[in-house]
């Protein structure tokens, strides 16, 4: 077994696609509409799906803003350089909502960024 996507719904598909793409430099894999059902799917990843896992953004077209709850915590994406890549986010448009630094209670080195619907992303310094 392999994890295949993690899915979250959005509220504004372009914007999504513009901050997971432009900003995070992942490829939009597929995106298709679905008219009946009055919803689009979009997968982006830093890979082919058979490989690597995926994010699936939903839109339904009726809904421009979720609320989050408290239950959601947050996607990993590991980074060479992480104060590079916060400094690349934030002149890109990006929010950086906390700042690159050790973990609380630890040494390895995190920073957080948020989406356009407010999802966290956390990027955590990997040294290989």
């Amino acid at each position: 077994m392999r994890i295949l996507h993690t899915m979250l719904r959005v509220g504004d598909l372009d914007k999504s696609l513009d901050f997971y793409t432009r900003v995070l430099g992942m490829q939009l894999l597929r995106r298709k509409d679905y008219p009946e059902g009055k919803f689009t799917l979009a997968f982006v990843g830093y890979g082919p799906e058979d490989t690597h896992p995926a994010l699936e953004l939903t839109h339904n077209w009726d809904t421009s803003k979720y609320e989050l709850g408290n239950a959601y915590g947050h996607i990993a994406l590991g980074v060479k350089d992480i104060h590079g890549t916060c400094d690349t986010i934030r002149k890109a448009g990006g929010k950086v909502v906390r700042e690159p630094g050790p973990m609380k209670h630890g040494t390895t080195v995190i920073a957080f960024v948020e989406d356009p619907d407010g999802y966290r992303v956390e990027l955590i310094q990997q040294d290989t």
